[in-house]
């Protein structure tokens, strides 16, 4: 693949300007565009001696820190030229939404914990305190960075393509006549500007919103000194407009910023006023939340009074144009009790994420991925009973490369299927118009005992599944909302059916969510079987979730928080004992996070005794490789493409006798001891070769790989002068539908 670096860089003397900025332009010198090499620790780690204490802080990075470079790793993705442009434009804008979740929840946390005096540690050692630091030192970098890509590559490449983003200073005279008309009669009769005074204190900004701060002068019709105001823009206006085909030159699709409306018409807004300045700015909160479980009675009802809250938590981060005086960018700061370490100067919109509606907007497939249709195992035929396709043999999907439409089938034809007595289904992130809800409420109304399990506490999903619970309510299923001291992350189906007299279980155990539309999104793995022993164990960790009782019996499911955890460890663990033997060795574990420390120490006793271990880990990985005598065995890289890996798997060598199994959980404590989650195993062998096959493809990427290194560097494999590998590309070529 060929250095994306090449196309994006720009001359180390050259002068930066926005395209987009609405303002005063603000000139800098503007290194390099170039692939980045940040690394995950604060300082690099002295390299500990081979016989040091497995539990030496210098073996583990950051959590956050290591979060952090997953969110550089998307942003790399606009840099690749290999990538489709608008598809270059859409992982910029993911960076950004990244960020938002990042502050929302991860910085929020540990700034919660300065303010209550815990400056608890990780495995790692860093207090709270220096992780900020170093996060703020990061962000500072990476944003600045970001809007460079956008304003010096991304968008002189739209408008050679004929998309633009227009400034308020390239307006024609027609296309001004038109915002005049457009402010005057969708925007101004709902804005809603807040003059500051004693009677009019700073107001409560919604989280993450678009505003202004506008400096004015004179004085107004009750004679009061002019002074400051606060402009929430309009949350019910798109962020981003599209001109009249009319408007546009030369074909070209013209977009305009409500924020430069807004902008060019404030004057108006404030008659007979001067507008000295007005600036944007954004303000990101502290979105988590947590309940009590000895506190809480309903969860429903708890939920939806912390949802409110959410919209207003504590500042975490504060976001301005990089034209605000830094007097207005202090009384804003002050105002939301952060630091100036809080404060990020951008250049360009403070909202980018709102550009993803160009995405949707603009009909140009040249510039994006080619479409694609998931494929479909052989034993698959239309019109026939997907009951006894399954009766003939488990069924393993690949999704997105296969397609998730079996799935729902499967749940359509439960509905209808007069043999059905029974369905149980745990749902996390669904969607509020899922088919797979659609059928749950089909089967309910059709006689069906339908029971599903609703982890209403699913991050930003909250109220659709409030919305899909009570729709299944309605409906006559009975929704359970799981163990209130843990999540429900399992992800579980299970159907019982009558049989020439008997009953029979038949189940689907996934690596995802059963979520349609992610499912052409995301990695995962699907298995469909009718398997008595399997099918038996989902049953009964169904009945755990929805009575009481002690652990039951489960013979073949590893699941958490009772004893996935203390398995991974044991066949970890056993990969040593066979290498210390001098036997072959190999262990392959891929999944989104890798931070447990005793999972980890395991990694690290298996390298110690000579276990290859190969680790395909998206994103955080606290484990520190290549370190001589402790992990110089340990390879890991993240894979970041077209899709979102997401598939959690793996491969044990076990001396010949290959296990495969794949799991709903990550490699993280809150996987293995706060969550419900499952572990299964692909029985048949010759799925579990192609589960295999498929993870060897990953280890040998070339086009989309990065090297995690032992200073907490990532490097981005080239292929050089061997041939390009995609491993997404393989599958895609190998399971979709040839056309």
């Amino acid at each position: 693949m060929e250095e994306s670096r090449s196309h994006v860089s720009s001359s180390n003397d050259a002068q930066a300007t926005s395209p987009l900025a609405d303002g005063n332009e603000a000139a800098s010198v503007a290194p390099a565009l170039r692939i980045n090499r940040t690394r995950t620790g604060i300082h690099a780690k002295p390299t500990p001696s081979p016989q040091a204490d497995l539990d030496d802080d210098s073996l583990y990075f950051n959590r956050e820190l290591s979060h952090l470079q997953f969110n550089i790793r998307v942003l790399e993705q606009a840099l690749d030229a290999s990538h489709p442009l608008l598809d270059r434009l859409m992982f910029l804008l993911i960076f950004s939404s990244n960020l938002d979740e990042f502050f929302e929840i991860r910085v929020a946390g540990l700034q919660r914990q300065l303010e209550l005096g815990h400056e608890d540690t990780g495995a790692d050692g860093l207090p709270p305190r220096r992780v900020l630091s170093e996060i703020a030192r990061i962000v500072h970098e990476q944003v600045e960075r970001q809007y460079r890509v956008l304003n010096e590559a991304l968008i002189p490449a739209l408008e050679e393509q004929r998309i633009r983003f227009r400034r308020r200073t390239q307006w024609s005279e027609a296309q001004r006549d038109w915002v005049r008309d457009y402010f005057e009669t969708q925007i101004m009769p709902v804005i809603s500007p807040i003059g500051l005074d004693p009677s009019h204190p700073f107001p409560r900004l919604v989280n993450k919103s678009l505003n202004f701060i506008v400096e004015l002068e004179g004085k107004d019709a009750f004679g009061r000194e002019g002074g400051l105001a606060i402009l929430p823009a309009p949350r019910s206006l798109p962020r981003l407009i599209r001109l009249p085909s009319e408007l546009n030159e030369d074909g070209y699709a013209d977009y305009l910023f409500l924020s430069s409306m807004i902008h060019a018409h404030a004057q108006e807004v404030f008659p007979g006023m001067e507008v000295r300045g007005c600036y944007q700015f954004r303000l990101t909160r502290n979105a988590d939340f947590s309940v009590d479980p000895e506190a809480v009675s309903d969860l429903a009802s708890a939920l939806r009074g912390e949802l409110l809250a959410r919209r207003y938590g504590d500042g975490v981060r504060l976001e301005v144009a990089d034209n605000c005086p830094a007097g207005l960018a202090s009384f804003l700061l002050k105002q939301f009790e952060l630091d100036e370490q809080d404060l990020y100067r951008v250049h360009g919109p403070v909202n980018l994420t709102r550009m993803m509606a160009v995405l949707g907007d603009v009909d140009r497939p040249d510039l994006r991925y080619r479409p694609f249709t998931p494929g479909l195992p052989r034993s698959f035929k239309p019109e026939s009973s997907l009951f006894d396709a399954i009766r003939q043999g488990d069924i393993l999907l690949h999704h997105p490369f296969q397609s998730f439409t079996p799935i729902e089938e499967l749940l359509r034809e439960a509905a209808r299927d007069t043999e059905v007595l029974a369905i149980k289904q745990t749902l996390y992130r669904t969607g509020a118009d899922s088919p797979i809800v659609g059928a749950l409420v089909d089967a309910a109304r059709n006689g069906k005992e339908v029971t599903v399990v609703i982890e209403l506490r699913a991050r930003f999903d909250e109220a659709d599944n409030l919305a899909l619970a009570s729709r299944l309510q309605e409906a006559g299923a009975i929704v359970i909302y799981g163990v209130m001291a843990y999540k429900t992350h399992a992800k579980m189906l299970h159907i019982v059916r009558r049989e020439q007299g008997e009953l029979r279980y038949y189940a689907h155990l996934g690596t995802g969510n059963y979520h349609s539309k992610t499912a052409r999104l995301y990695t995962d793995y699907s298995l469909l079987t009718a398997n008595e022993a399997l099918c038996e164990d989902v049953h009964q960790v169904f009945q755990q979730l929805s009575g009481m009782g002690k652990q039951r019996r489960i013979d073949i499911l590893l699941h958490a928080p009772f004893v996935l955890h203390e398995r991974l460890v044991e066949m970890i663990d056993r990969e040593a004992k066979l290498a210390e033997k001098g036997k072959k060795a190999h262990l392959i574990v891929k999944c989104n996070s890798l931070t447990e420390p005793k999972l980890i120490r395991a990694l690290y006793r298996a390298s110690r005794a000579g276990v290859t271990c190969d680790l395909i880990i998206r994103g955080v990985c606290c484990l520190r490789p290549s370190v001589p005598g402790i992990s110089e065995n340990i390879r890991v890289r993240s894979v970041i493409g077209r899709f979102l890996e997401h598939t959690r798997v793996f491969y044990f060598h076990n001396d010949g006798k290959s296990e495969a199994w794949a799991s709903s959980a990550d490699f993280m404590e809150r996987n293995m001891f706060h969550r419900v989650e499952t572990c299964f195993p692909i029985l048949d062998k010759k799925l579990a070769q192609r589960v295999r096959k498929d993870l060897e493809t990953y280890l040998v990427d070339n086009c989309q790989s990065w090297l995690l290194h032992e200073d907490g560097s990532y490097s981005k494999l080239e292929s050089g002068d061997e041939a390009p590998i995609s491993a997404q590309e393989t599958l895609l070529y190998a399971y979709a539908t040839k056309t």
